[in-house]
């Protein structure tokens, strides 16, 4: 046995309260060190009876050899007799095993080389393991973290045991990241690499207005009011639609709060980003409306609605079609992804002068299909042909009537 003392014991207590990595991990760590050791030791890779056993009483640690208890030994690697195994323990018997103490003379240091190694690798893959267990499941939530520094365009921000990478792609368009500063962000993804995980988060993601709406909104957090859907342009607008499940309780109230104070908060943590709230509806119409808000709509007709497609088209007043559709159109298209709905707006003139165009195209259709309704093409030139005919032959008598005539009236003179 080697004596290591109680400092391994202090040691592995100080770790753990530290780093989180339980004693019972760091022991056995220890104990593995041991047996690779060992076997570095006696060159031997096969030594499947081999275990090391740390007494945490006397703070020894030693190298053991388990050895079944037979009458004729055939394997002294892997059996020992009954007489020697007396020897060891008196109440042993057959088919038992025993453990027999095989640790090399000097091999304390040789030992202390190999635990060094192997002790430092768990360590590592310990902290690992932890890391990625806890942002597995802080995955999809909000988390707190300080910015660290700006590389490469992406922000490195410290969420606590490891730095998160917020990439280009989900920062806000605009804002400024000081190393220093705290920041809210949203756990995007967790990545396991050979080193430590690398986590994802976002300051841009949608997700992250639900998160600050259920802090701040206690009906949400109790289930009374629920949200919807949600559609975001970081840093500009975002729209939200709720419902509430109890009758007397106003979603979009209860989401403003008295006087604004939980709105405000929401948009002061969001760097004054505007926010629609939309009270939700089963019915397309009056969803739509709502999610065009805030503009008036004058109608909304239903173009399709099927597995296929959602289409609607919203016709608005004359001074409400650039407050329907939004700088860039941003309105209409925050509306098309909270609803779900393909919408097309159009103001009242240009739906009337299309209505107009549609019915003089109508008309011209008519007149021009009248003559042949009802005629056959051949039967219409046949009568053309006879009338042709009727007219050349009327036209050949009327002269010789007009001569007889002028002989009659000669022969009176």
């Amino acid at each position: 046995m080697i004596k290591i003392g109680t400092a391994l014991f202090e040691a592995c207590e100080q770790l753990e309260r530290e780093r989180g990595i339980s004693k019972e991990v760091l022991i056995a760590s220890l104990c593995d060190a041991m047996v690779a050791a060992y076997k570095k030791h006696m060159r031997t890779k096969e030594a499947a009876n081999i275990e090391a056993i740390l007494d945490e009483q006397s703070g020894e640690i030693g190298v053991f050899s388990t050895k079944l208890v037979v009458e004729n030994v055939e394997d002294p690697e892997t059996q020992i007799s009954l007489a020697d195994a007396k020897e060891i323990d008196e109440d042993v018997e057959l088919d038992d095993e025993v453990k027999i103490e095989v640790t090399p003379e000097q091999f304390g240091r040789i030992a202390a080389q190999s635990a060094k190694q192997v002790i430092t690798q768990r360590i590592r893959e310990a902290e690992r393991n932890l890391v990625l267990q806890e942002f597995m499941d802080k995955k999809g939530t909000l988390t707190t973290g300080i910015i660290q520094r700006v590389e490469n365009r992406n922000v490195i921000v410290n969420i606590g045991k490891t730095d998160a990478i917020m990439p280009q792609k989900e920062q806000i368009p605009g804002e400024y990241y000081k190393p220093g500063n705290r920041i809210r962000v949203f756990v995007l993804n967790v990545k396991e690499t050979t080193r430590l995980p690398q986590v994802i988060v976002s300051h841009a993601h949608a997700e992250i207005v639900r998160e600050l709406f259920e802090l701040e909104v206690p009906e949400i957090e109790d289930g009374i009011v629920e949200i919807k859907s949600i559609s975001r342009e970081a840093g500009y607008r975002t729209k939200i639609a709720v419902w509430s499940n109890d009758p007397e309780v106003d979603s979009v109230g209860a989401c403003i709060g008295p006087r604004g104070s939980r709105i405000q908060t929401i948009v002061g943590e969001l760097k004054n980003e505007k926010i629609d709230i939309v009270r939700y509806s089963e019915d397309p119409v009056e969803y739509i409306v709502n999610a065009l808000s805030p503009a008036r709509v004058v109608s909304v007709d239903i173009m399709a609605d099927d597995e296929y497609a959602h289409e609607a088209m919203v016709v608005v007043p004359d001074d409400q079609l650039s407050l329907a559709i939004g700088r860039e159109g941003q309105n209409v298209r925050l509306a098309h992804k909270l609803t779900g709905w393909k919408i097309d707006i159009k103001s009242v003139s240009q739906m009337e002068k299309a209505e107009a165009q549609s019915f003089e195209n109508n008309y011209d259709e008519e007149e021009v299909e009248e003559p042949s309704s009802g005629i056959d093409e051949e039967e219409l030139q046949q009568e053309i042909e006879e009338e042709m005919n009727q007219q050349a032959y009327d036209e050949e008598d009327l002269p010789q009537e007009d001569a007889v005539e002028e002989d009659e009236t000669s022969e009176e003179i």
